[in-house]
């Protein structure tokens, strides 16, 4: 009994001490913790999959445009997004992007199917493993995603070196053009022009026109007596060579019917190609001769890598934001009187007004145009082949159109399928989407403005080309970059010594 006594006061002293009681009031406030950790984290486990990681990565691979937002909330076709592949054995980033892109849509449907457990998945859908295959039943319609398009492998470092690394994410642009395909039955197709020296279109830029389900075909004009009835915009890129007299009738006839016609000036510029300038001086564009230097506008105090001034609107805005885009070795453009009151020609990127047109020989300040649009309707063309008397060329002996004229005439004018407008494009550097520029200067909206300038030559089409988000180091294009760099270089340095000497100087006074 005495023993027992002893035992409880003992352990009474024990625990009755400060450090026991701090001890477990310690060891609660960990049961306490571990316990709303375990809540919490039951509770994140009901939030959808969409919603629960945080993109803190420098491209932001999770964001979502607001092109493809647009695009979902007017979707009004089903879509479906059948994924073959192991959900367990995938690529997080491909998962939770699937996941929050369907989440914008109460159109879009996800399934998992697991072709280890279901083989036969593959063979119905006609495709392989790791596939995305995106289809809509109201339109027929199926296309397949694969994952290596979303998530591309560095294959130079695969195959030298043996190791997996990854170069871009293309989710949001590969999703959103498989969805528009799908849904979308509107068809385009670009006639690119060949025999001339033209130079070769960039895969950067030709994957932006997949993913716009543009159709792009070659045509050499000498080989033909006219520009295909299917072509929905001819496309001249970077000709070295002018074009010949009959080329220029037949490029003057297909604007006269309402055809779209874009070029892209190379090295040689129009100056250098009397033909082509003819026909670019006929709807306002003069040619001006020289490179254009911009000392006011430049990129890391070089002129002639220039950083235009854009004045862009509607479907050529879309999409651009900082307005920042980079051309080199451009040639000057000048607006001039076209050759009809019909056509209305604007420019959209020009040079400040402290730039200079450098030719061997001279040097001219001004302003100078970069890009210019010329636009005419064919029913202002028909109207403007009247003579001075107001009466058609073609007419009876009286003077007069016939009755069967005048109604066809009246027709042609109420129907604007069949008086589409004609429209040409012209930029004045073929930089613009050089892929030494595009591929490394990311942050620049140079392929941006080009896909919007032919995305503009189609009613009622957007530009959803959206381009990949890179998993690689990133280039900043800053202007005038010499005195950040004496401030990073010298500044920053200078400012912590001084301030470790200051307080070192005040601690050694006490």
């Amino acid at each position: 009994m005495e023993n027992r006594k002893k035992i409880r006061k003992k352990a009474g002293r024990i625990f009755g001490t400060a450090g026991t009681k701090n001890g477990v009031y310690s060891v609660g406030l960990t049961v306490i913790a571990l316990a709303a950790v375990i809540v919490f984290n039951l509770i994140i486990g009901q939030i959808p999959e969409a919603y629960r990681n945080i993109d803190v990565s420098s491209t932001k691979i999770y964001d979502i445009s607001d092109i493809t937002k647009d695009l979902l909330d007017d979707l009004d076709k089903e879509v479906d997004m059948t994924v073959l592949a192991v959900k367990d054995e995938t690529d997080e980033r491909i998962v939770t992007f699937i996941s929050r892109y369907a989440a914008l849509s109460g159109e879009i449907h996800v399934e998992w199917i697991d072709p280890v457990l279901h083989p036969s998945a593959l063979t119905e859908y006609d495709t392989s493993e790791d596939t995305i295959v995106v289809s809509c039943e109201d339109t027929g319609k199926t296309t397949t995603v694969s994952f290596g398009d979303i998530l591309v492998m560095d294959s130079y470092s695969y195959y030298y070196y043996g190791t997996t690394s990854y170069t871009e994410f293309d989710g949001e642009g590969q999703l959103t053009s498989a969805v528009n395909y799908v849904t979308n039955e509107t068809e385009k197709t670009i006639y690119q022009s060949t025999g001339h020296g033209e130079g070769s279109l960039s895969e950067t830029i030709t994957d932006l026109m997949d993913k716009n389900s543009y159709t792009l075909s070659e045509i050499n004009l000498l080989m033909t007596d006219s520009v295909p009835d299917d072509c929905d915009l001819f496309l001249m890129y970077a000709p070295a060579v002018d074009l010949t007299e009959e080329e220029t009738r037949m490029l003057g006839t297909y604007l006269d019917g309402g055809g779209k016609v874009m070029i892209l000036l190379g090295e040689m510029g129009a100056a250098d190609l009397p033909n082509l300038a003819a026909l670019l001086e006929e709807y306002g564009i003069g040619a001006v001769d020289g490179y254009i230097a911009d000392p006011s506008r430049c990129y890391q105090n070089n002129p002639y890598y220039i950083f235009p001034e854009l004045s862009v609107s509607g479907d050529m805005a879309a999409g651009i934001s900082s307005e920042m885009t980079l051309l080199t070795n451009a040639h000057g453009l000048s607006l001039t009187d076209p050759a009809r009151d019909t056509i209305t020609t604007t420019e959209f990127m020009s040079s400040s007004d402290q730039a200079f047109a450098v030719t061997e020989n001279s040097q001219g300040q001004g302003s100078y145009t970069l890009g210019a649009v010329a636009v005419e309707s064919a029913a202002d063309l028909e109207t403007n082949t009247l003579d001075d008397d107001g009466d058609s060329p073609e007419t009876d002996s009286d003077g007069a159109d016939t009755a069967e004229d005048e109604e066809t005439a009246s027709d042609t004018a109420q129907s604007p399928e069949e008086n589409p407008e004609s429209r040409l494009t012209v930029i004045s550097a073929a930089s613009l989407i050089d892929q030494q520029i595009t591929d490394t200067f990311t942050t620049l909206e140079n392929t941006t403005l080009f896909m919007n300038a032919v995305t503009a030559n189609f009613e009622g089409v957007q530009n959803l080309s959206i381009e990949p988000k890179s998993l690689t180091v990133e280039y900043n294009a800053m202007q005038h970059t010499g005195l950040f760099s004496l401030l990073t270089v010298f500044g920053i340095p200078a400012v912590v010594v001084v301030g470790g000497f200051v307080v070192w100087f005040r601690r050694r006074k006490r």
